[in-house]
């Protein structure tokens, strides 16, 4: 694999007067005005979608207890789940849904203003999940399906006999060659709670669609460098936030003292 090669942007990028990056800005600003502006007619459309109700009964292991579905809404009639990837089998979490996962925290002080609960979902034990998430310092609210078929009916996970009949769905297609071997992959879905009690399935998205959830990847696009990522190679730099070389030696001489 080649490296990622890092320059110096200075050297290379065009450096004008201040009046001509005005209007380079104004004519960029035209752009993204059109942009955002189709991006609301997109999430229009993303909330016009038919519903599918949800006819099955999915109990999880999580920090209460058992609970079903519908108990995670609360008090709300929304609820979006994100799909972490973490195999039973796994002795850690996935390092890229922990990038994702290091975002969530600070999420319950707004979405419950807005009637929507939130949720992260593994196959994992749950005793699994608790320990990980002591590591990492998470408090969002972590549940296990390990124990019915929630991840595989929404597309988070492949079992054996739907990848040897070629049932496998990843994004709404057939699971991809250069997908052999993977048993879990990321996500989010959305559902809704009527006042009946019945919950239905709104939405799910999958692979970049997830990008709208990552804080930092939203603040690194405002940069000259950008995500600055090896294109081969988009996420290698990643790591457990308790794994980059200065949180490490922090933690280390913390434990010292």
């Amino acid at each position: 694999m080649a490296k990622h090669k890092k320059s110096d942007r200075a050297r290379e990028h065009a450096v004008v007067t201040r009046e001509q990056w005005l209007e380079a800005r104004r004519a960029l600003l035209r752009e993204e005005k059109e942009l955002f502006r189709a991006h609301d007619r997109l999430k229009e459309k993303r909330r016009a979608l038919p519903w599918v109700e949800v006819d099955k009964e999915y109990v999880f292991d999580g920090p209460d207890g058992k609970e079903s579905l519908a108990d995670l809404f609360g008090d709300k009639s929304q609820l979006v789940v994100y799909h972490f990837m973490f195999a039973p089998r796994w002795g850690e979490g996935c390092p890229h849904c922990s990038f994702w996962a290091d975002h969530y925290d600070s999420l319950h002080w707004h979405l419950g203003q807005r009637d929507t609960a939130f949720v992260v979902i593994s196959r994992a034990a749950l005793k699994k999940l608790q320990a990980f998430k002591r590591r990492m310092g998470w408090k969002f609210k972590w549940l296990s399906s390990g124990g019915n078929d929630f991840n595989f009916d929404y597309q988070a996970s492949f079992s054996p006999e739907q990848i040897e009949s070629g049932r496998a769905m990843f994004n709404y297609e057939l699971l991809g060659s250069d997908m052999a071997g993977m048993t879990d992959r990321e996500g989010a879905s959305a559902f809704y709670k009527s006042e009946s009690g019945t919950v239905y399935h709104t939405y799910s998205t999958w692979a970049r669609g997830i990008d709208l959830l990552n804080t930092t990847y939203n603040v690194l696009d405002l940069t000259a460098k950008g995500r600055d990522e090896n294109p081969e190679a988009t996420q290698s730099w990643v790591r457990f936030h308790d794994k980059y070389p200065r949180t490490a030696r922090k933690k280390a001489k913390h434990r010292t003292s």
